[in-house]
């Protein structure tokens, strides 16, 4: 059970839930180790006690782990804690795409575009690093305060395919390919299809397919046609209809092969929207859109299912009698034959591993009692370097070793007391087992009876425990009440720091719980409520409410709904406190600015001769006209914008390209001189602003 306060993983203080889906619960918490806000994911229960999917999940969240780019919410961390499994990731401050698109009810096609080409790029690195999100959709892409557009979820969704649980693909059937529909194979072409989707929904305001049942749904990816976003935006250009329907083919090889291809083909409708430059391949019989069969349409349904049997096992796990489990799995035959040499396998090594076990007991019984005497036979071993181990570290280490050891002491300024200086057997040096090393340990000829104890008061707990076990020390922990010291940190300790006490004795630390809230009143929760509703059940619970005042906030959720209180929820406060409340005026307005050179055009157009006029314009992605002049000489650094609200611009050149005069023969046999023709061109450059503030 989650609850605001509490500590994850020594490190994590969850501070807030953000928001919650099918799979997990997401807070934002404070790392306390790199003192920085992070998310933390939460699995639910149900997950959380699905070996099998936890396993998957673990492997997946490492892999994700290893991502790190600028448009994938990257992942730091992935751990346990008493049952409960998590994800440390980036916190972004944003809302996500689908809220987006749901604000504006759809996008610009250069918006649409603009976002999709971050979003692409980030899926790229990961196509790249061979990880396939298998869960693309608005949800799992959140647009930052900054403009920037991050993919997040990854690892999370192959972890989620597991047969033992509902598939994801059932929980977001309208962007899922047909593939994958089916229950078949998927792989980066998948996750294009439902990028393909996705820019279908930011055009459009609404998804291509949609039905009364998932299942209804799903058989629409297999079999309906895709309808073009031009039937309900009609001024979407043909280039970006003809990409949409290129991602969202029905077979995967008449698709965009990686997304590298995609998004140059959007950076191209970006630039030259008025082109016609996208080729769908000719579908042939094998590829052409078919009716579902009834195999298919049946495994579409046991799909849909699954997640109903499973909430239904979870529910009567409790109260049924543990015996051994049976899972069955409906797979090809030949995946079926391929588990049946696994078990076989996986039995012949458990049979083996037992045998090994068995000797090794038997064996080591022998010894005890003198059956098998090896006495006659010494073994030797390298000896290691000790020097700065505390006496009890180097003791242990020699022992596993099966050196002797003796201890002698002698004061030191250079080295911490209680800590070994030297051995009379140098490191590397081979010895046989049983020889006697001695240690010259810093300190009176008394330390063995008493070291210096440092002081953790204050400390978190996980410092504190790792603190003392590095001097030499044994750690107790129990807990208590404290008004002045911060929840999850040491309150006291005995010994206390600075005395002395023997080296490897107990040191007791008392972790505080925070304030005592015997005859307090806990902090209801406000925050989304309704201002008048708030005031009621701050009253209701004995509280005064004090100033209440408008405020920015970035979640359009809250526009006119409380989304701050003066004290968290929970916090255990006198009553009668007064508290303050803040009132959602929406998020802060976004101004860019952009002060770069403008660049000549000959990489563009290699015709641009340097020197010759050019006309050009920078305009907003909204299509506000920000800049127009006439240049001769590149780069033009006149430019200086400021609090723009556009995230991104077009400049477009115009100049005149002038063909060199040519020779030819006419109808009488006689060679004539043509002049050169001059022609106009146009041609134009994506730029992005940055964020100011």
């Amino acid at each position: 059970m989650i609850r605001i306060g509490m500590m994850i993983g020594d490190r994590y203080e969850i501070l807030e839930r953000i928001g919650t889906g099918g799979m997990s619960d997401v807070y934002k918490s404070k790392d306390h180790k790199l003192n920085r806000h992070v998310a933390v994911k939460v699995l639910k229960q149900e997950f959380s006690e699905n070996t099998n999917f936890v396993s998957k999940f673990r492997v997946e969240a490492q892999a994700a782990a290893s991502l790190m780019h600028p448009n994938i919410v990257n992942v730091y961390d992935v751990g346990e804690d008493n049952g409960i499994y998590y994800i440390v990731m980036e916190l972004v401050e944003g809302i996500t795409l689908k809220k987006y698109i749901e604000k504006k009810a759809r996008l610009s096609f250069k918006e649409a575009v603009s976002i999709a080409i971050q979003a692409c790029m980030g899926i790229e690195a990961a196509h790249k690093n061979h990880i396939i999100h298998r869960d693309i959709k608005p949800q799992n892409i959140i647009i930052s305060k900054d403009g920037k557009v991050k993919v997040t979820d990854f690892g999370i969704a192959k972890a989620a395919t597991s047969n033992t649980i509902t598939s994801n693909v059932m929980g977001s059937v309208h962007y899922t390919s047909p593939e994958q529909a089916r229950g078949g194979y998927s792989d980066e072409k998948s996750d294009i299809y439902s990028m393909g989707i996705t820019l279908f929904e930011m055009l459009t305001g609404r998804v291509p397919f949609n039905g009364e049942t998932t299942v209804a749904i799903a058989i629409k990816h297999i079999q309906e046609e895709m309808p073009s976003p031009r039937e309900f935006v009609p001024e979407i250009p043909v280039c970006v209809e003809q990409i949409v329907l290129k991602c969202t083919q029905k077979s995967p090889d008449r698709r965009y092969l990686t997304m590298a291809s995609l998004i140059e083909d959007l950076k191209k409708a970006l630039m030259s929207p008025d082109e016609d430059f996208v080729r769908i391949d000719t579908p042939d019989e094998n590829m052409a859109t078919r009716t579902v069969t009834e195999k298919e349409r049946s495994e579409i349904k046991k799909q849909s299912k699954k997640k109903e049997v499973h909430e239904e096992e979870m529910r009567l796990k409790k109260n049924t009698p543990k015996k051994k489990k049976t899972v069955v799995y409906e797979e090809d035959d030949d995946e079926e034959d391929d588990e049946s040499r696994m078990e076989k396998i996986t039995t012949i090594l458990a049979i083996v591993g037992a045998v090994l076990i068995g000797c090794a007991v038997i064996f080591l019984v022998g010894r005890t009692v003198g059956i098998f005497d090896f006495s006659w036979r010494s073994e030797q071993v390298t000896m290691v370097d000790v020097s700065g181990m505390t006496e009890k570290e180097a003791l242990e280490k020699l022992k596993k070793m099966g050196l002797k050891t003796e201890v002698i002491y002698m004061a030191s300024d250079s080295v911490e007391t209680g800590k070994v200086i030297s051995a009379d057997v140098q490191e590397g040096a081979i010895v046989s087992e049983g020889t006697k090393v001695v240690l010259t340990v810093s300190g009176t000829a008394d330390v063995k009876n008493g070291i210096p104890v440092p002081e953790v008061n204050g400390f978190l707990e996980a410092d504190a425990t790792a603190t003392l076990q590095k001097n030499g020390f044994e750690v107790s922990k129990s807990s208590g009440y404290s008004d002045t010291v911060e929840k999850g940190k040491v309150m006291s300790q005995q010994p206390a720091g600075g005395s002395s006490a023997e080296a490897g004795s107990t040191i007791s630390i008392v972790i505080s719980q925070g304030p005592n809230t015997d005859n307090k009143v806990l902090m209801p929760d406000v925050i989304g409520l309704d201002p008048e509703d708030a005031i009621a059940i701050l009253t209701e619970s004995g509280l005064m409410v004090g100033e209440q005042r408008d405020m920015n906030d970035s979640n359009v959720d809250l526009i006119g709904k409380v989304c701050y209180a003066s004290y968290s929820v929970g916090a255990p406060v006198e009553p009668g406190t007064t508290i303050d409340i803040g009132i959602s005026v929406g998020p802060e307005e976004m101004t860019y600015y952009y002060n770069e050179p403008v660049q000549s055009p000959v990489d563009l157009d290699p015709d641009y001769k340097e020197g010759t006029e050019c006309r050009i314009k920078l305009t907003g992605q909204s299509g506000t006209e920000y800049m127009e002049t006439t240049v001769r000489t590149f780069p033009y650094t006149s430019v200086n914008l400021k609090g723009v609200k556009d995230p991104a611009g077009l400049i477009t050149y115009e100049f005149t390209v002038e063909e060199p005069a040519r020779t030819e023969t006419n109808e009488n046999g006689e060679t004539v001189t043509v002049p050169g023709q001059k022609t106009q061109r146009v041609v134009q450059r994506t730029v992005f602003f940055e964020a100011e503030g």
